[in-house]
């Protein structure tokens, strides 16, 4: 919300949340409830206490006096030799440097493991007695106040009632399992199962981030494949996994232009241009990299004014740092000018970031790095299937040209060859689980499924565009000369609040009542509904659709006729529960 209305005064630029990790966090909660998550964790710190106590008999010291699950060990010398004892037995342990050593616990752990790890510190094969556990925290870090009050942590636990509770909540979703989800701008495409079923295998889920490289090259192998194909379909020379998000990718991406820049002795060119039609996180994402945001104008067409975008190049041209141009345009469009618009950034020293949100009408069609552009972010939770609702998580890999290439984020604690960039996470891969999603879904579908996915895409919206066109019923906001759309299209409705009271507000709800999640609405233009069916729904569903727009409009039509009030009708009345339906009923039309 503050990307859309402040535009280029926005200060937080995310966009992708990691929602769906906080409501599995949630259901572990439920699951267990406070009596639970204390147990476990007074398990956990007993067991800690038993390692810290037994070991500082054998006479190992601890650079921490307080601690809960995790222990900082002084080993002296003798680090190489309990590191390589431990990976002997199957274990990790940290090497916090050159004489300390980390264990971490948790409750997978057991007294069994913990007696393994007092013989790998003292490289004794007997069995050493445990020392009894004591609770060590201190008093400043014990909870006294009360948590996890809500009755919702202490009825659901049965499998039974967890299963039933589960489903409860998921029937309160309008999700793509019921209905098109016809946001525009966030591609809710089909997320199928064959593409999700690895990420339940333990041999991707159970690594650490930070596993020693040469017990991951599975996973390597994996990065190096999806880097690959994802370069070859964006035309660019590298990618970066890192990025867990579209707009944490923006950001990556502006930070390598800023490298680069400073790299060459350029570093007064902080200049950021961003069209009107870009992405509402650009803005942001130029403020959070410390550029400072000029906005281009576009055209009555929905294209970016081209001799504004000169003006504005030529007056910051000691400056120019970079333009952020989405293509095609967040109003649905392709711009006609792009390669003119990347010949004239570069002409004015300027890198171009295109941001890569609406790719999935280019898959297999159209190459950024081959038409002029820089950078790209790409959002594998669009384009490339992972599952976009429910707040990801997300993957916003960044693809670059040769020269941006050494400018790609780093790491530091992982090497990575050829990157020397600021990290942008704190994982050295991101969201390293889900890359298994694009990369069973671009090795499945192939260059031939991928180029038909966005014919497909960009077929279906301008199916929609001409059905809700068709007879005047609604203004198709913005097409290009032969009158055709990208993969999505907007439709005015501001008319209708002058002529039948009704707003975009009242259509959206109203769509519920018709069994659909509604579009997108008031972005990027305040008042009207963005709508993309992406390649996922049949001629019949993208029928239902339109049959139920065409359906309020006529609703709006009788409103317009005096036939109903503004202030009593079906649409501003709507949503229409089962409650509503089914009690007393004094509304000026029927049920």
């Amino acid at each position: 919300r503050e990307q859309h209305i402040r535009r280029e005064k926005a200060t937080s630029n995310v966009c992708t949340a990691q929602a769906l990790l906080a409501i599995m966090a949630g259901c572990y909660a439920v699951w267990h409830g406070a009596e639970g998550l204390r147990e476990i964790g007074v398990r956990v710190h007993r067991l800690a206490t038993q390692l810290a106590l037994t070991l500082e008999k054998h006479h190992f010291k601890f650079t921490y006096e307080n601690f809960f699950d995790t222990l900082h060990i002084d080993v002296g010398s003798r680090a190489d030799l309990i590191m390589q004892r431990a990976l002997d037995a199957g274990y990790n342990l940290r090497r916090i440097d050159a004489s300390s050593i980390g264990v971490s616990l948790d409750e997978l752990s057991s007294e069994a493991e913990v007696k393994l790890l007092v013989a790998i510190f003292t490289g004794r094969n007997e069995e050493i007695p445990l020392e009894k556990p004591q609770a060590m925290l201190p008093a400043f870090a014990v909870r006294s106040s009360q948590y996890l009050g809500h009755p919702v942590f202490k009825e659901h636990r049965s499998e039974t009632e967890m299963m039933r509770y589960l489903r409860k909540l998921s029937d309160w979703d309008l999700a793509l399992d019921r209905t098109m989800i016809p946001l525009g701008s966030c591609t809710m495409k089909l997320n199928a199962a064959s593409e999700m079923m690895p990420v339940t295998w333990r041999q991707f889920s159970d690594i650490h981030p930070f596993a020693p490289l040469e017990q991951a090259e599975g996973y390597r192998e994996m990065f190096d494949e999806l880097e690959a194909m994802l370069a070859e379909a964006t035309g660019y020379d590298a990618v970066s996994l890192q990025p867990n998000s579209g707009a944490q990718g923006e950001y990556a991406g502006l930070l390598a232009i800023r490298a680069y820049h400073e790299s060459r002795g350029d570093s007064q060119r902080n200049i950021c241009l961003i069209p009107q039609s870009a992405h509402g996180t650009n803005p942001a994402s130029a403020a959070l990299a410390g550029m400072e945001v000029v906005i281009v104008a576009c055209d009555e067409d929905g294209d970016i004014d081209i001799a504004d975008l000169v003006l504005k190049a030529e007056e910051h041209a000691d400056r120019l740092a970079a333009i952020m141009v989405t293509y095609p345009s967040t109003h649905g469009i392709f711009e006609r000018n792009i390669r003119e618009l990347c010949a004239i950034i570069h002409g004015y020293g300027g890198q171009v970031y295109l941001d890569g949100a609406n790719f999935n009408a280019q898959v297999g069609l159209a190459a950024p790095g081959l038409y002029g552009s820089d950078v790209s972010h790409l959002n594998l939770h669009k384009t490339f299937a992972i599952p976009h609702g429910g707040g990801g998580p997300g993957v916003g890999p960044i693809a670059v040209k040769e020269h941006l290439k050494p400018f790609l984020p780093g790491h530091s604690v992982v090497p990575l060859e050829h990157r020397g960039g600021l990290a942008v996470s704190a994982a050295p891969w991101g969201s390293a689980l889900v890359d298994v999603i694009p990369w069973m879904y671009l090795r499945m579908m192939g260059a031939d499924g991928l180029k038909k996915a966005s014919q497909v895409a960009i077929l279906n919206a301008n199916y929609i565009a001409q059905r809700l066109k068709a007879n005047g019923a609604y203004e198709v906001l913005y097409s290009d000369a032969d009158g055709h759309v990208a993969h999505e299209c907007i439709i005015d409705v501001r008319p209708y609040k002058d002529s039948a009271g009704v707003s975009v507000d009242d259509i959206a709800k109203r769509l519920m009542d018709y069994g659909f999640h509604a579009p997108t609405m008031s972005f990027p233009v305040p008042g009207t509904l963005m709508i993309e069916p992406t390649e996922s729904e049949t001629l019949a569903e993208l029928d239902r659709f339109c049959d139920a727009m065409l359906a309020i409009r006529e609703e709006i039509r009788r409103i317009e006729n005096g036939e109903w009030t503004h202030e009593d009708n079906p649409l501003v009345n709507a949503p229409h529960t089962l409650a509503d339906l089914t009690g007393d009923w004094n509304r000026g039309y029927d049920r």
